[in-house]
């Protein structure tokens, strides 16, 4: 139960910063299969799966946004670490940001690009800086594909580092986004 957190978790981030960091994994954890899936769908639905992908990766950067606000107001723990692990922490952290807010706009800008504004969830049309541009949207799409696979690998060392301190080091690491 996590009212009785264990030994060593004398803080947890703030409510607002763990909400909207599960919200995140959620929407991730939708949005990347769905934009993997996109190439192999049938073109009768090809567009339907675009419009859900973009719709969903637009939510991904507005909590992501939020995310940042919060966590730039105070709402993340700090930990006392040895000095290479709070430096490789902060690093992991800093780039999943960065590519969590990359991966949302350059995903937009390269559709836009391509030609087809977004329509969230089919019933609003989003604004965009740019119009189809040819010449931009293959770059835009490649921003997009490349940084798809680092925010991948990021995600699996994340991943793989808070199971490293709950279960090899067992301590209160895990708890603090719990």
């Amino acid at each position: 139960m996590l009212s009785e957190l264990p030994k060593g978790v004398e803080q947890r981030h703030s409510p607002a910063l763990r909400i909207a960091h599960w919200i995140v994994v959620a929407l991730v954890f939708v949005t990347w299969p769905l934009g993997l899936m996109i190439g192999f769908v049938k073109d009768q639905v090809k567009l339907d799966f675009y419009v859900v992908h973009e719709s969903i990766g637009f939510l991904v950067l507005w909590f992501m946004l939020l995310r940042l606000g919060i966590r730039m107001s105070g709402g993340a723990v700090q930990v006392d670490a040895p000095r290479g692990e709070k430096l490789a922490a902060s690093t992991v952290h800093g780039l999943l940001y960065a590519f969590l807010i990359i991966m949302p706009v350059s995903g937009f800008l390269a559709t836009n690009a391509h030609g087809f504004p977004l329509q969230w969830f089919w019933l609003v049309p989003i604004w965009s800086p740019i119009g189809k541009s040819p010449e931009i949207a293959p770059i835009l799409s490649a921003i997009h594909f490349w940084s798809a696979w680092t925010l991948l690998a990021l995600v699996a060392l994340h991943i793989a580092a808070a199971l490293f301190h709950h279960i090899i080091r067992r301590d209160a690491t895990l708890y603090r986004i719990l």
